[in-house]
């Protein structure tokens, strides 16, 4: 029950958001605090039964639906804690969707990857870093894209409907780069945390991870300095952030989709 509960939230403020972007007449009546409230409810309801899901007798239940439904619920809670001090929240269209999918599928389906407590406090942390550094970077896709449409429209010169809703470009592009940066950050101390306490971050089972890891870590890192070096920016920068996070998305849940699912 209260998983549906998290997912009504969750809809209900990405409705609420939607319905502000396009400042029809119905979002004349709907404060911003509405969509932020809804959200923030949903993230508390959606621990709930996730955090039944996640930590057994066993240990920390780490399967591919868990996995998904942390991200999600940490992506869902970076946004709203960003949108109490920037103009971030209109990336909820997309993440509160995402998110209430991943409750539904982590409640429909179980799949188990235990973390036992002989896991390594070490471990551990590079486990959580790694899932911050996701978390930011799909929120830098989401703003990508956004970015991208809006300035599609001002070089059309058509700036009405939800365009006109959103910051201004220069806003929008210093936001994405700023989550980018700090993805960029969180993605290196995973893979230090990786060499650093895992034995051998090559060896077969982690062998595609680390490397894939590794290329997104160059392509952010790319992309980064082309911005800092020939001010990358539109096109460009959607075509890099994207690239990355397909990578960095193929390499955390590419091989947990093969092994819990396919292969069992």
């Amino acid at each position: 029950m209260t998983a549906i509960l998290a997912i009504i939230a969750y809809l209900t403020a990405g409705l609420v958001i939607t319905l502000r972007l396009f400042r029809n007449r119905i979002a004349a009546a709907l404060p911003r605090s509405l969509g932020l409230g809804l959200g923030f409810l949903g993230v508390v309801l959606h621990a709930i039964p996730h955090y039944r899901n996640l930590i057994d007798s066993s240990g920390i239940n780490i399967g591919v639906f868990n996995a998904s439904s942390l991200i999600a619920w940490t992506i869902t809670l970076l946004l709203l804690i960003s949108s109490l001090s920037k103009p971030v929240e209109n990336l909820g269209i997309a993440i509160m969707p995402i998110a209430a999918a991943a409750i539904f599928l982590d409640s429909r389906y179980q799949t188990v990857h235990f973390l036992t407590d002989q896991v390594s406090t070490g471990l551990t942390i590079h486990i959580l870093v790694s899932m911050l550094a996701y978390s930011l970077f799909t929120l830098a896709s989401v703003q990508a894209v956004l970015l991208a449409i809006q300035d599609h429209h001002l070089r059309q010169r058509h700036p009405g409907g939800f365009i006109r809703a959103l910051p201004p470009l220069q806003t929008m592009e210093s936001l994405l780069f700023e989550m980018i940066g700090v993805g960029f950050i969180l993605l290196s101390l995973a893979l230090l945390s990786g060499f650093a306490f895992l034995e051998n971050m090559f060896e077969q089972r982690l062998a595609h991870k680390t490397v894939l890891s590794i290329i997104a870590w160059f392509v952010f890192g790319m992309l980064l300095w082309g911005r800092y070096r020939f001010g990358w920016r539109g096109q460009k920068a959607l075509i890099w952030t994207l690239s990355g996070f397909v990578v960095l998305m193929l390499a955390y849940f590419g091989s947990k989709v093969v092994i819990e699912l396919i292969l069992g």
